[in-house]
């Protein structure tokens, strides 16, 4: 089983980009779970997924966040955000059950410089999610939590530590608040495969940054440890982003590889 996370930075803009990888790929992401869809659900392109053999479970939200999950095969649930009307009013969460394993996806908030609104937003949502995890879940489940946490965890995970220090994704609270999302009982797997790489997901579109590969790794594959033995491999895949035509996202699709046998 192959399931992928990909910030799309809007699914209309990115619907050609997104069905032409696929087909170069010979459709073997049995699971897209998608970010940023910037759409409602009454908007997003489910025929033309659907016509390729995905169920599309949808939680949108017009201009702004949005989330989705596609899968090959009908999972046993879905639930769309956290039931939770304040939480929710932003569309940042959807999970599902399939295969044994409960999905997750998220878009935490990208937040702001130290002090503002945004940047206390984005701490306060990562409080409530961790608290959601515990009322919902235990570190004993087989979990999949993937998606855009807008977090560079550690220094290695930067082009530049120097250049980067305390900016939006660096900044010590913010690594701390991803850090709690692990002390519940994740873990990250890249990291766990590859200690030592340097890999990123996120790259501006400003100045050239993905060709002098000036990136951030925001985008994660967490799992707990009943499933991190079956996760053989996580791959970048830097062809949807290092593109001219169809216009690319500036994330890259992470793509984990498991064997449930």
């Amino acid at each position: 089983m192959k399931i992928c996370t990909f910030n799309v930075n809007s699914i209309r803009a990115r619907q050609e980009l997104i069905l032409e990888w696929l087909s170069r790929r010979g459709y073997d992401i049995d699971i897209l779970c998608l970010q940023e869809l910037k759409t409602e659900e009454a908007q997003f392109p489910a025929a033309d997924f659907e016509k390729i053999g995905y169920s599309c479970h949808v939680f949108g939200q017009k201009a702004y966040n949005g989330v989705a999950i596609l899968t090959r095969s009908a999972p046993e649930r879905v639930e769309k955000g956290f039931a939770h009307s304040a939480w929710d009013e932003q569309k940042r969460f959807l999970r599902l059950d399939i295969e044994g394993i409960h999905v997750l996806t998220i878009y935490a908030p990208h937040g702001d410089v130290r002090g503002t609104e945004k940047f206390i937003y984005k701490l306060k949502w990562y409080a409530h999610f961790v608290s959601f995890l515990s009322e919902n879940f235990t570190p004993r489940d087989s979990i999949l939590l993937v998606g855009d946490f807008n977090v560079a965890h550690q220094d290695i995970d930067v082009y530049s530590a120097e250049a980067l220090m305390d900016t939006i994704g660096t900044m010590p609270e913010e690594r701390a608040a991803f850090e709690q999302v692990l002390d519940w009982g994740l873990v990250d797997v890249f990291r766990y495969l590859y200690p030592e790489k340097r890999q990123f997901t996120w790259w501006d579109y400003v100045g050239g940054a993905i060709w002098k590969d000036q990136g951030m790794r925001l985008d994660y594959v967490l799992a707990t440890r009943k499933l991190l033995r079956k996760i053989k491999a996580v791959e970048v895949d830097l062809w949807p982003r290092k593109r001219h035509k169809p216009t690319p996202s500036d994330h890259a699709p992470v793509i984990a590889h498991l064997n449930l046998s």
